[in-house]
Formats: C-alpha cells, structure tokens, sequence
C-alpha cells in the first residue's frame, strides 16, 4: 500500500509465478519474496490470506523486513483500525484477482504444460496491467 492509495485505487500486479498443480498456501510467501525483491521492492505493510502460518509467514517475509504482517482471522497487536484498513486492502486483493480471473480468462489454459500455463497467466497480467495504465491515462 502507498501513501497515494484511495479507494477503489488499481495498481499494476507483477508477472506470476506459476507451478504445475495446487502448491500449498506455506510455499507462496518464499517465491513471493523473490518476485518483490527483483525490482527492488520492500513493501511497509503485508496483508496476507488466513490459511498462512503465522511464523513461518514471517520468516519467508524477514528479508522484506516489512513493519507489519496481517494475516485475515488471526488477533494481532495493533490498532482496530489499522486491522480494518488491512482487511479492507486484502480483500481488495481479492476483488483484483476476481476481476483478472473473469475478464481476463486465466481459468484454465488451452496451451499445453507449464510453459504454456506461464505463457496464458503473464498475457492476462499484462492485459490488465494495461488496461488499469488506460485507466490512469
């Protein structure tokens, strides 16, 4: 999250990393790392789904060093509000996803193997990403 984030804000999403079958929700946060780290990005706040391990979690995500973890359904020091605004932010994550998922077609590939799966889900990121860039233009 930015300072200049408002509501209803879109902001570009990075390439995904994909893997062949459904990888359990405790290896995303590793490879998710090495995705920000690449172009040099330590994000101040990390809103996180409620089926992470609240440890592990901060351990993949110490080298962002981030100054606070929110994991959606756990009870976590901080401000109420600061807990809302961090719930709001994931489930706008969500909302994102759905959207990309639904105009975007990333639902199940035609191409062949994993090459063809990385293929399919980077042209739906790169559509919405210049879709939200026409939106700010």
């Amino acid at each position: 999250m930015t300072p200049n984030t408002k509501p209803g804000a879109r902001g570009l999403i990075l390439p995904p990393a994909t893997a062949p079958g459904n990888p359990a929700e405790n290896e995303l946060p590793p490879q998710t790392v090495a995705e920000l780290q690449r172009p040099g990005l330590s994000p101040r706040e990390v809103a996180l789904d409620g089926g992470l391990q609240t440890k592990a979690s901060a351990e993949a995500l110490a080298p962002l060093a981030p100054q606070r973890i929110y994991i959606a359904g756990r009870h976590q020091p901080g401000s109420k509000r600061t807990q809302r605004r961090l719930a709001r932010y994931r489930v706008g994550a969500e909302r994102r996803t759905s959207h990309l998922k639904r105009q975007h077609g990333p639902r199940r590939s035609r191409l062949k193997g994993g090459e063809g799966e990385r293929t399919r889900t980077g042209w739906a990121a790169f559509a919405y990403n210049v879709e939200t860039y026409g939106h700010h233009a």
